[in-house]
């Protein structure tokens, strides 16, 4: 399992715009192969600011799966506008203890 983090910085005013958005969004991103859950977190201390995290079965169902596809250009129509500054996504594995 792979997991996908994103820190969203949301331009002001646009908070509710963005979570409407990303409520549609969220059926693309979850009829992808490989896509095991995913959630949106709103930062209490930053306005604007939130974290998406994403659980993939593998690297590549992201990486190629999500961003070659059709449906990732849905994605970017629906919620690119709303960064500022463009987001950096970075994927994490478990470290077993």
């Amino acid at each position: 399992m792979i997991l996908e983090a994103a820190m969203l910085q949301v331009k002001p005013g646009m908070e509710q715009d963005f979570e409407d958005a990303f409520r549609k969004a969220s059926a693309i991103i979850s009829s992808m192969k490989g896509y095991l859950t995913h959630e949106l977190q709103r930062c209490l201390e930053v306005e604007g600011k939130y974290l998406l995290l994403v659980q993939w079965e593998t690297l590549e169902d992201h990486t190629v799966g999500f961003r070659e596809s059709q449906e990732y250009q849905e994605w970017k129509k629906l919620l690119h506008h709303f960064y500022d500054p463009f987001p950096t996504v970075e994927h994490f594995k478990k470290v077993e203890l």
